[in-house]
């Protein structure tokens, strides 16, 4: 039996939320937009291990689109397959809602560049000057998409 668990986000989830989305960005997410995102009906959950959050997803459903806005693991768990099944969760919720499953990620974020082509995504395009940078520039997005 796993010692994980999907459920949804609740505005109690957000303390948690914030400390895993500090340690993971170096541009995090704020209360606001967390609590905005509950306000606004997108699909929110939280994946706890052992009891204890340690990963959220956000999926925005608009007409016949899904967007994948953020899917985020505590740094310390990687590797264990908690992302994997994260996203899986995430496609599924869209695949029954949607025709296709948009998302942004970095050209420098290779272990999920790779997490999203095995799940079936492909790269449709670029966004430039898309995310900040720690250098004070900006950093493109690759844009990728999943048919359903």
């Amino acid at each position: 039996m796993a010692d994980w668990q999907i459920r949804s986000m609740t505005s109690g989830d957000i303390p948690a939320v914030l400390a895993i989305e500090a340690q993971a960005h170096d541009f995090p997410w704020s209360h606001g937009n967390f609590e905005d995102g509950l306000v606004s009906g997108y699909y929110m959950v939280v994946l706890e291990k052992a009891g204890t959050v340690s990963g959220y997803g956000v999926v925005q459903i608009i007409l016949d689109e899904g967007h994948l806005l953020n899917i985020t693991i505590t740094p310390q768990l990687h590797g264990q397959g908690l992302g994997r099944e994260l996203l899986l969760h995430l496609m599924d919720y869209a695949r029954h809602r949607t025709d296709t499953l948009f998302l942004e990620v970095r050209p420098s974020n290779n272990r999920a560049i790779a997490l999203y082509q095995t799940a079936g995504f492909n790269e449709i395009g670029l966004r430039r000057n898309y995310y900040p940078s720690r250098n004070g520039g900006r950093e493109d997005a690759l844009l990728m998409a999943l048919a359903f």
